[in-house]
């Protein structure tokens, strides 16, 4: 159903963002003043009304959110598409016992929009496959997911 806005995640929604799914990031450039989208995996809703995302602190996402705080992320879950706007705030530069480094990013979810076309709806969410070692991808996004509920 298209054109649903709602003020915080629903119920349906703030599960779907606490399992792995792959999320794209629109920020604005701080260069062009154009719009910027990325695609990440590491994003854990904290409740309806915040989200938390890790990213490589040398992101093009992080220098653009210093500059402009606004951000959209676009989910797809539920057999529909979200675009999920908001601010921003860095929470850290560098998280702690990770061995990359990630910087943590909150969201204090604005509005949280269905944006389905009309009379359609998702038959199949994207899904990925990691291409390294799967031991390490599963210690590693366990150490980023405990970072990110507990910072």
């Amino acid at each position: 159903m298209a054109n649903v806005v709602e003020p915080v995640l629903t119920e349906n929604l703030l599960h779907a963002l606490q399992e792995e799914r792959i999320v794209t990031v629109a920020t604005i450039d701080f260069e062009k003043g154009s719009p910027n989208v990325s695609a990440i995996s590491w994003i854990y809703a904290m409740n309806t009304a915040t989200i938390r995302f890790a990213v490589d602190q040398r992101s093009r996402i992080v220098e653009n959110l210093r500059h402009n705080p606004s951000i959209v992320l676009n989910v797809m879950a539920n057999e529909s598409v979200y675009s999920i706007s908001g601010k921003t705030e860095i929470k850290t530069d560098r998280i702690e016992d990770i061995p990359l480094k990630l910087a943590l990013l909150e969201v204090t979810i604005e509005e949280v929009r269905d944006v389905m076309f009309y009379g359609s709806k998702l038959s199949v969410e994207p899904k990925y496959e990691k291409t390294y070692d799967p031991r390490a991808a599963a210690r590693l996004d366990n150490q980023v997911l405990t970072a990110m509920k507990e910072y």
